[in-house]
Parts: C-alpha cells; sequence; structure tokens
C-alpha cells in the first residue's frame, strides 16, 4: 500500500524510518577513560606522553639523589626538613599512581623494590625517622633505567646509547653502587665515626676502597664496619672488572638474530656469524 504525501505513517513503515533516522543520527561520543587507564597508559604505554612521563620520573629520582647527598651538609636545617616533607609527598603520590596503573597492585606492593619505597616514604615523612632509610630511594634509579620499556626508548632516541648500552649500563651500574654503599657508609658511621662527618667523607672513604687505594686516613670503627669495607672491596672491584670488559673488548650492538637468536653482533653486520641468516641491523647510515 503506497503511502500518500502528507498522512502520517504508522506500523513497519514508521519502524523504519525510525531505523532510518537512527542511522543518520550522530553517533553518541565514547567515555572518557577512567583515571585507572590513563595511569596504565603513562606507565606501559609507548605515547609521546608517556615516554615524557617516565623521563621525567628518571629526573625526579636524579634530583631525589641530588637532595639526599647534598642534605647531608644541612642536616637539621629548617628548610631541608621542609624539603623531606614534600619529596615525601611526591614520592607518596607517585608510589599510588604507580599502584593503581598495576594490574597485581598487591604483587607490586610486597616486591622489594616497592617495599624499599614504603621504607623511604616512611623516612621522609616521619619526623623520627629522618633520613635513617633515604638511601634506598638511590635504588628506584637502578629500577627504571633498567626497566625493559626505558632502555628499549634509550636505544631508539640516542645512537649514542645504542651503540654503547653494555658500556652505559656498567657505568650506571658502577655509580648506584657506589652511591648506595656510600650511603650505608655514612648512615652508619656518621653517629659514631668523627672522620665521616657528611656524605662526601663517606664518598671518599667508598671510592678508595673500590678502587683498593685506601690511603688509610679513613677507617671504619667496630666489627660491622669492618664487615662492610670487605663488601665494597669484593663487589666494587667485580664491577669495575665488568666495567673494563665492556670498555676495551670489540664494539657490538644488541640485535636478536630471527633464526638463531645470537643477540650480539658487529654493527655493520649483513649476515649473522652463528647462522649465516641475513640481519637487518638499524643504523644511521654511517659507522
Amino acid at each position: 500500500m503506497s503511502r500518500l504525501p502528507g498522512h502520517p505513517t504508522t506500523g513497519s513503515g514508521a519502524a523504519s524510518d525510525g531505523v532510518r533516522e537512527g542511522a543518520a543520527a550522530p553517533a553518541v561520543a565514547a567515555p572518557h577513560p577512567g583515571l585507572r587507564v590513563r595511569l596504565r597508559e603513562l606507565y606501559y604505554g609507548w605515547s609521546p606522553r608517556a615516554v615524557r612521563y617516565r623521563y621525567g620520573l628518571l629526573a625526579f629520582d636524579l634530583v631525589t639523589i641530588g637532595f639526599v647527598v647534598t642534605s647531608s651538609f644541612f642536616h637539621g636545617a629548617a628548610v631541608v626538613e621542609a624539603l623531606d616533607v614534600l619529596f615525601g609527598l611526591l614520592i607518596l603520590a607517585e608510589f599510588c599512581a604507580r599502584m593503581a596503573a598495576s594490574r597485581a597492585p598487591l604483587n607490586e606492593l610486597v616486591h622489594p623494590l616497592g617495599l624499599a619505597d614504603i621504607i623511604v616514604i616512611f623516612s621522609f615523612l616521619a619526623p623520627l625517622a629522618g633520613e635513617n632509610f633515604g638511601f634506598l630511594r638511590i635504588v628506584r634509579a637502578l629500577r627504571l633505567f633498567r626497566s625493559y620499556q626505558l632502555v628499549s626508548r634509550l636505544r631508539r632516541d640516542f645512537p649514542f646509547f645504542r651503540r654503547n648500552e653494555d658500556a652505559v649500563l656498567s657505568i650506571v651500574n658502577l655509580l648506584v653502587f657506589l652511591l648506595i654503599m656510600t650511603a650505608v657508609v655514612f648512615e652508619t658511621q656518621v653517629a659514631r665515626n668523627p672522620a665521616i662527618a657528611n656524605y662526601a667523607d663517606a664518598l671518599y672513604f667508598t671510592v678508595t676502597t673500590v678502587t683498593t687505594t685506601g690511603f688509610g686516613d679513613i677507617t671504619l670503627q667496630g666489627t660491622t664496619g669492618r664487615l662492610l669495607a670487605v663488601l665494597i672491596m669484593i663487589f666494587g672491584v667485580s664491577l669495575f672488572i665488568r666495567l673494563a670488559q665492556t670498555l676495551f673488548r670489540p664494539q657490538k650492538v644488541h640485535y636478536e638474530c630471527p633464526e638463531c637468536g645470537l643477540s650480539r653482533h658487529d654493527p655493520d653486520a649483513v649476515h649473522c656469524k652463528h647462522c649465516g641468516a641475513v640481519i637487518n641491523i638499524p643504523t644511521e647510515g654511517a659507522m
């Protein structure tokens, strides 16, 4: 039955018109992603904003390390105590954001580095704790630097890092070891050893011990101090040997062969030395 002009449409014709009208209507905008989704993108995504955020976290860790070292020269000052609280609140906020972004927050919480963060937050915020555990904050710099996503991004962004990844990581490992051991020496000796009054004295002792120079003008007191010096020598020399190996052995690049899995090749290699397969190592066109 044909539809007369001007007459209202009823029945199935109205329904079909409704479908056509609905199809022509503009689409409803998707809901804005939740806070947890946005945080997860910042911590685990590859967008420019996420990469900038993770580089910002690394910079914040470096600033915190500088503050922990510098504050040892002004211990007890009102400005230092105020900055303690500020850094503690910032670390607490970042810790909560990381918990919210994690798919397994409980595992993140009981992880040794997560427990170290809790101790660090307590050390900055609790008036009675002062900076007794503040040096543990330094461990987070190593964690961020060695995370898979950040190392991959450094390979992409910096050709120098791509060519010298092993050497750079060895230097970072050694520097982090020196900073942590310096902090341990300072925290355990500052109240009982008159020769160690600040981080500079502790760093001086740590470097002379790691390099086995041992001038003897500063020594650690007590059995605990001697055992600590032994640990510094053993692990410090091992890290120095590792650094020497990466600096003086032939330069290699990391690129996994799709056939045999060999991951170290010459920078200009076009075939895998192990299986002979063709490999395509990204380069800038000149070596």
